[in-house]
């Protein structure tokens, strides 16, 4: 969940246990806009910025280009003899249905329940090198698992602030990283090495807006000759308000909300991120019975028909009985309607088209069932 808080300027954040919060190499750069930041995944990030705001930051994605800091995203590299084969017996997606200079959405599951550690993007580098970008808060938690398992002669290393990451998003986002000479001709899910201003970097066909865009993996020390160049291109900088939005739109599921230890990949309606005819990997066993036998509950897309703003563990209703859970929810910038993710009982029966009423403010909102996109965007 995003906490919006005051900055100062000059004191750091604190995160929910009074430990100071993290910073991207981008801080000051924030700051000379006018952020409002929000303490996310144990960094301070910023949740807006002046002249802008969500809608404004949300438009320029959806309909021209807008550049995000994510640098509070985990990486991780996994190197040595067989390290993709190591990492492909670990991680629930296929790595050998990729070729390296690739990248892949999977999932790092729990080898007893199948329920979700952390989502993550693997860069397959070559069958000795895995370069992994997962969540802020679980990067801790997935390099360790994976120092656990590995072989000898297999390392994990953690990398968190070795890069910052920046991703620029939009129909206008192939026109404006070519214009700074940077290549736009490679296919969805994959990368390649450039070099901007002198600074060598990653750019790779990925992002978590629906949009055509493009991720940049840059050294961390250099990070704001990166954002320089952007901003001269008049790309403007977009908040984790927008990037809410725009993956909700999306049916993108977020980590703590639509997957999490106790939500596995069935319930979420990630199978197709899991390789089911794999031999090994985290969770299968757990993962095989719960997919045979049906989920107790699936992930759903729900449309407000009238006035409301749905946030996530609102209950779910249908008739008098309760039903599930949103998991996520927000009012839709280009829709103007409220919509949310929920996890509802397979149980109820319920189809796409079907009504249903969401707790919000102690009042009953009506909502259809659909299946997510909600919105229909240009990613590939």
């Amino acid at each position: 969940m995003l906490t919006t808080c005051k900055v100062t300027g000059k004191l750091p954040l604190m995160s929910t246990d009074a430990t100071p919060l993290l910073r991207s190499p981008l801080h000051e750069r924030h700051l000379a806009l006018g952020a409002k930041f929000a303490a996310f995944g144990g960094w301070e990030m910023p949740l807006e910025y002046a002249g802008g705001g969500v809608l404004r930051e949300h438009a320029a994605v959806r309909e021209a280009v807008g550049v995000f800091d994510v640098s509070h995203l985990g990486k991780a590299r996994v190197a040595g003899p067989g390290a993709a084969d190591f990492v492909n017996a670990c991680l629930s997606n296929d790595l050998g249905r990729i070729e390296p200079g690739r990248a892949q959405y999977t999932l790092c599951c729990d080898e007893a329940t199948g329920g979700v550690v952390d989502d993550l993007i693997a860069y397959l580098i070559g069958p000795d090198e895995v370069f992994l970008i997962p969540n802020a808060a679980n990067t801790a938690e997935v390099v360790r698992r994976l120092a656990a398992a590995a072989p000898a002669g297999i390392t994990v290393t953690d990398e968190h602030r070795a890069y910052a990451v920046l991703a620029v998003q939009g129909p206008g986002s192939a026109e404006t990283v070519a214009a700074l000479g940077l290549p736009v001709e490679h296919g969805y899910m994959s990368f390649s090495t450039a070099r901007l201003d002198g600074v060598e970097l990653i750019v790779c066909r990925t992002g978590y807006t629906g949009e055509h865009g493009y991720e940049l993996v840059v050294p961390w020390d250099d990070a704001t000759r990166v954002w320089d160049a952007l901003a001269g291109a008049g790309v403007r900088p977009c908040g984790l308000g927008a990037r809410d939005t725009l993956r909700t739109e999306m049916g993108y599921p977020l980590h703590g909300q639509e997957l999490s230890l106790e939500i596995t990949p069935v319930q979420a309606r990630s199978g197709w991120a899991v390789g089911w005819s794999k031999p090994a990997f985290w969770g299968r066993d757990a993962l095989l019975a719960e997919k045979e036998q049906g989920p107790r509950r699936s992930l759903r897309g729900l449309e407000l028909t009238g006035r409301g703003i749905p946030r996530g563990h609102m209950h779910v209703y249908a008739g008098s009985t309760l039903v599930g859970e949103t998991t996520s929810g927000t009012f839709s910038p280009t829709k103007k309607v409220g919509i949310a993710l929920a996890l509802l009982d397979t149980s109820a029966g319920l189809a796409e088209g079907d009504v249903v009423e969401v707790g919000i403010r102690g009042r009953r909102a009506e909502a259809r069932v659909v299946k997510p996109p909600f919105v229909q965007t240009s990613v590939r």
